[in-house]
């Protein structure tokens, strides 16, 4: 399978700027009409992209429509973020289509990829064959996926699994702590996985500071994925064009001190 044009624009904007930063926007957690003033602050506040879902909620008309309200009010890629099957949208740029790793559920490893494959051909959809792997604390995705949580001391465990998913053909790794972690993954397992693998290294669940957006770019991540501290500013614009802007600057510094 060649890479899709999405695809190519991160590895492009990654060997530029060394570093990217994504909203992690959740369709339930904010209006539609919201939507669209989000997309605009975070664009010019030097967002790279969004990656939209999360949640079981994040479906039908109302992520289609969120979907919609972002791509006309920006020109940045939107990336679906499934939180299940039903987290698919003809009006997105690509999807993560990913397997969770570490789950003792073999649904979340290979059953929603099965049950999701023909809608997302029909659609048209790109795909970007993604590796999701669940670190403690884990949050609600790791109850939901039944995830045997990767410990935040063992670096090792991470980087192992996360090249197991670049040998089985991911060309993009997620470390997720959970939505509303009280910390991302540790630098040092960043570092340890960036070590192993080749292909982009996402961290997402946790990134709620410009200190940590900064540290984990640092480490060796590609891509940190930010969502709660942006719900955090309850739709205050002003509030969120400054987290845009704080957390987009850090972790512009940290990719070219990086490279």
């Amino acid at each position: 399978m060649q890479d899709g044009k999405t695809y190519k624009k991160i590895l492009e904007a990654i060997a530029r700027d060394g570093g990217l930063s994504f909203m992690q926007l959740d369709p339930p957690n904010y209006d539609i009409e919201t939507c669209g003033k989000v997309a605009k602050v975070a664009e010019e506040n030097g967002l790279d992209a969004f990656a939209v879902g999360g949640s079981v909620g994040a479906q039908g008309k109302l992520l289609n429509e969120a979907i919609k309200q972002v791509k006309e009010n920006s020109s940045l890629p939107v990336i679906l973020f499934p939180g299940n099957i039903a987290t698919l949208s003809r009006h997105a740029d690509a999807l993560y289509f990913m397997s969770m790793l570490n789950s003792n559920d073999p649904y979340w490893i290979a059953g929603a990829q099965i049950g999701a494959s023909f809608p997302i051909k029909q659609m048209e959809l790109e795909v970007i064959p993604t590796s999701y792997i669940i670190i403690e604390p884990g949050e609600a995705a790791g109850w939901v996926g039944r995830a045997q949580l990767i410990p935040r001391n063992k670096p090792y465990l991470a980087a192992a699994t996360a090249l197991a998913g670049q040998y089985m053909g991911s060309k993009i790794i997620i470390l997720e702590s959970g939505g509303g972690a009280p910390q991302p993954v540790p630098p040092e397992m960043v570092a340890a996985t960036r070590e192993q693998i080749d292909v982009p290294l996402v961290v997402a669940g946790g990134v709620r500071t410009k200190e940590f957006a900064y540290e984990t770019i640092k480490a060796g991540a590609d891509i940190v994925h930010v969502g709660t501290a942006l719900e955090a500013c309850k739709g205050d614009l002003t509030k969120m064009g400054k987290k845009f802007n704080e957390i987009t600057s850090a972790v512009k510094k940290a990719g070219k001190e990086k490279k």
